[in-house]
């Protein structure tokens, strides 16, 4: 049974048993555990069965997207059945959360694909756990003129973008591969960036307009 502190009294067990579920969140300690299921506690009964069916909804009816691994309703999903998607191009993406803050600019109107993660050997994550091999073949099916490698900006997702680099390079019909300029962001100062991201906004100059 969950205990608080030492010599402190007992939990319910149905409420020791919440804070243990809600512990296994990413982002979320014990102490923020606690405090959100006692929050649940005191809202009412209808809306904790809300919560409740909205998470139950979430696992039975939501499926990755058979093209571009999204997470989706239907299969294939909206985006990849949209006609008026450019579909000469794939921005490929680490996580489904990419896709949404990308299409918060409203400048991107091609397809996405989703790898689901990033090369990192330090935790045991390969090319053969991501989602290429799918990528690849969406690319030799035709159609596809340009590949944006949209990983982050880290150790792990540069070394996914150079695998991937190579990957396409190697096929007997090349396609364009770009990846998304760095550099300063709005609001900043030059003296508070460091020489990193200074040298990207260097080299991804363009005219001023």
């Amino acid at each position: 049974m969950y205990t608080t502190q030492p010599g402190s009294a007992s939990i319910a067990e149905p409420v020791a048993h919440l804070i243990e579920e809600l512990g296994k969140l990413p982002g979320i300690g014990p102490k923020t555990a606690q405090r959100l299921a006692y929050y649940i506690l005191r809202q009412p009964a209808e809306d904790a069965r809300l919560l409740a069916n909205a998470i139950v909804q979430v696992k039975e009816r939501i499926v990755y997207c058979s093209v571009c691994w999204n997470l989706t309703e239907s299969d294939p999903c909206a985006l990849c059945t949209n006609p008026g998607r450019d579909r000469t191009h794939i921005c490929v993406v680490e996580q489904p959360l990419d896709i949404l803050a990308l299409e918060r600019t409203h400048s991107y109107h091609g397809l996405y694909h989703v790898l689901h993660g990033a090369i990192s050997p330090m935790d045991g994550i390969g090319p053969g756990e991501l989602k290429i091999e799918q990528l690849i073949s969406r690319v030799t099916s035709g159609g596809v003129q340009e590949v944006i490698l949209a990983t982050n900006p880290s150790m792990e997702g540069d070394a996914t973008a150079m695998y991937i680099t190579r990957r396409l390079a190697s096929l007997p019909a090349p396609v364009r591969v770009t990846r998304p300029a760095r550099g300063l962001p709005m609001g900043g100062d030059l003296e508070f960036a460091d020489e990193h991201t200074l040298k990207q906004a260097l080299e991804g100059r363009r005219e001023f307009r």
